[in-house]
């Protein structure tokens, strides 16, 4: 398709020489611009699934797929409920909950709190905290005066597996003295750390039957957590399971209730994608403007290679090449940058927070206690597709001009 003789004279173009440095300096800039363009494209966007996706595994691991409440009020009878929830297809398990908001208390430091109960063989089988235990033993929680909290309300507590821990609930007991609130001490058992800032600071976990005589519940629970094997599935799972307790309940998957939530992250992952393609867009201009200069800065150049014998579509494939070669450089360039910078992201955030001694990345703010990054093959592809489409496209113009130049008006010129 293309000459040796196209490629050679491609290739001198791009060569900085004396009398035109400036106009390879710019070629120079606008390759960095469309490697740079590239990069951050794959880096934010490799950096958005990894939010994404972190924060449901860890979501969706810790809180149930499809939560089933009763028409109203509290839920009873609950272990045969849980027995029709189980035998819809593609459920997995059916939890017994009971979840209230607390108080924690040591040593003078108090920290507010969601309480759940859950029986122990339950808590067992909830992977998201059986596989991230730091401390302590799981096969410990059963007593009734057993809790499990995540590590970071241990460490602002100032508390230890073995320790006691005071919880208050703000629905006090009536009494002849006025309202009282509700204070019982549970000893900690376990702490577990999931790398989820807001569960590990403020979660905890108690037995089931502890849980109904603290909240005074007996025989209830609030609801059933189920978990499904297909998490894309949750809403026709979750409409069998209304149909099989004759819709008698209330049912809500985790995409509504999260709904919010995710749907803000999918707009900002798209409008980041927008704006950062801007990036390569405005490097591609600097493609057309250093081809333009370049073709001015050559036409005596041109003019000689016409009048020796070279067809307009020789010269427009010289420059063709020219551009080109800025353009799939500065992709590939882009491409490995961006792909490496993903891929260690977090080693990066730790050397520049050692560095610089800011943190870059607080687990308050969030969510997570590590900076997530999963490169997506479908979105780097039509990352660098993208880069080369609008790299060819700007050198369009350019070649077709250094076409169409008249040798005699050049020649004339000079």
């Amino acid at each position: 398709m293309f000459s040796a003789f196209e490629w050679m004279m491609a290739m001198r173009y791009l060569r900085a020489r004396r009398q035109e440095g400036f106009v390879s300096v710019i070629a120079w800039f606008s390759l960095l611009g469309i490697a740079i363009g590239v990069a951050t494209l794959i880096i934010v966007m490799s950096v958005m699934n990894g939010f994404r996706a972190e924060l449901m595994d860890r979501i969706l691991g810790l809180n149930g797929h499809v939560n089933v409440y009763a028409p109203v009020g509290p839920m009873t009878d609950y272990d045969e409920k849980a027995a029709i929830a189980r035998a819809v297809p593609g459920v997995v398990s059916a939890t017994p909950l009971i979840e209230g908001q607390v108080m924690a208390t040591n040593g003078g430091q108090a920290r507010g709190l969601v309480l759940r109960g859950i029986k122990s063989s339950d808590m067992l089988n909830r992977k998201m905290i059986a596989d991230n235990i730091q401390m302590g033993d799981l096969e410990a929680f059963g007593p009734d005066d057993s809790i499990i909290i995540g590590s970071v309300m241990a460490r602002k507590l100032g508390v230890m597996v073995g320790d006691k821990i005071t919880i208050i609930s703000p629905k006090g007991r009536a009494t002849a003295f006025g309202t009282v609130p509700r204070m019982r001490a549970f000893r900690i058992v376990a702490t577990f750390s999931i790398g989820m800032h807001e569960y590990d600071s403020g979660f905890a976990f108690i037995p089931l039957r502890a849980a109904q005589i603290y909240f005074q519940m007996p025989d209830m629970v609030h609801n059933l957590e189920v978990f499904v094997n297909d998490t894309d599935n949750t809403r026709g799972i979750g409409i069998d399971i209304k149909r099989a307790f004759n819709e008698q309940a209330r049912v809500f998957d985790w995409q509504k209730t999260n709904s919010s939530f995710f749907n803000a992250i999918q707009v900002e992952r798209n409008v980041m994608f927008l704006i950062l393609t801007l990036i390569i867009l405005v490097a591609a201009f600097n493609i057309i403007s250093s081809m333009i200069m370049l073709v001015k800065d050559k036409g005596r150049d041109i003019a000689i290679l016409r009048t020796m014998g070279a067809t307009r579509g020789m010269i427009m494939r010289v420059f063709f090449l020219a551009g080109a070669s800025i353009g799939v450089i500065g992709t590939f360039s882009g491409f490995v940058l961006g792909l490496w910078f993903s891929l260690n992201i977090e080693t990066i955030r730790q050397w520049i927070q050692s560095v610089t001694g800011t943190e870059l990345f607080a687990a308050e703010i969030y969510f997570l206690s590590q900076l997530p990054a999963k490169v997506d093959p479908m979105e780097v592809v039509t990352t660098v597709l993208m880069g080369l489409g609008l790299s060819f496209l700007a050198t369009l113009y350019p070649a077709w001009r250094a076409a169409r130049l008249d040798p005699a008006e050049a020649l004339r010129y000079e």
